[in-house]
């Protein structure tokens, strides 16, 4: 079985303003292949072995994204076979508290998705306890964003993996998950996974930076932590195929050289742990 845990559901571009369009429309000069359309056809189209499937959309106020949660549960209620919701929150917005209950209650949302830098939070703002309680009480995963970003206002130090260690210290039933394996803080993202059992890395939108990726697994497993890992795509930003042909083609870059290999049957289970079971869903 093949989880992706982190997927996107928006329209693009009605679902952002006018200065994230432009900011984004600078990186496509540079990355032929960025495209931000998401349609549940494209993303099936490259995902030929996936089985079930995390999806969210997005708000953060200060980035210029915001997809109401309404039309994420819409979403999902076209393919409840194959996908599973989660709302999203900004929590510099007046209203959040309440969205949290309604996509949650309402909606039917199984877990929460944070934008702590594109929104300009911290995540383990005392404030924010009231979220940390409600993902306890309900037993709803929260997945964050950690790493970079190509929008100028999003400030790079809310988005630090250092941020979750005081949450996870003081919600420690809460199961986390730090957004593409935190790049490029990926040695501080592996100091807060290995040291709280509940929180985890996805590896999501990484294998197009295969050198980079392969140094940060090969922490991984340094530091025995291949099991805190789990599957994910970020589409629309790429593709589950392209994901776990990334992965599996990793150790071939190092063909002709004394570099030490990663272990292929962790990339094996990897792609294929048991993400819903470990987060509850």
């Amino acid at each position: 079985m093949i989880v992706d845990v982190h997927s996107h559901a928006w329209q693009y571009p009605e679902h952002f303003t006018d200065q994230f369009r432009q900011q984004a429309a600078q990186v496509a000069k540079a990355d032929e292949s960025l495209n931000l359309t998401a349609t549940y056809a494209a993303y099936r189209a490259g995902a030929q072995n996936c089985d079930k499937t995390i999806v969210f959309g997005g708000k953060a106020r200060r980035s210029g994204l915001w997809v109401d949660d309404h039309y994420v549960a819409d979403y999902v209620a076209a393919h409840p076979e194959a996908l599973i919701g989660f709302l999203s929150l900004d929590p510099t917005q007046d209203s959040w508290e309440q969205e949290m209950a309604y996509g949650h209650q309402e909606l039917g949302l199984q877990g929460i998705k944070l934008l702590s830098m594109y929104a300009g939070f911290y995540p383990h703002d005392q404030s924010l306890d009231p979220l940390w309680h409600y993902a306890a009480e309900h037993g709803l995963p929260v997945l964050l964003h950690t790493g970079t970003t190509f929008v100028a206002q999003a400030p790079l130090d809310c988005t630090l993996p250092r941020h979750l260690d005081p949450v996870a210290i003081r919600f420690p039933e809460v199961k986390i998950i730090m957004a593409h394996l935190s790049h490029p803080y990926e040695g501080e993202c592996v100091a807060v996974i290995r040291k709280h059992p509940n929180v985890y890395a996805d590896v999501s939108a990484l294998h197009y930076r295969p050198f980079q990726l392969y140094h940060s697994l090969m922490l991984v497993q340094e530091y025995g932590v291949w099991h805190k890992l789990l599957f994910g795509s970020d589409y629309p930003f790429t593709t589950i195929d392209a994901s776990i042909e990334g992965l599996y083609g990793l150790n071939k870059m190092l063909d002709g050289t004394a570099l030490p290999r990663l272990d292929e049957r962790e990339i094996h289970a990897l792609i294929h742990r048991d993400s819903l079971g470990i987060l509850g869903l």
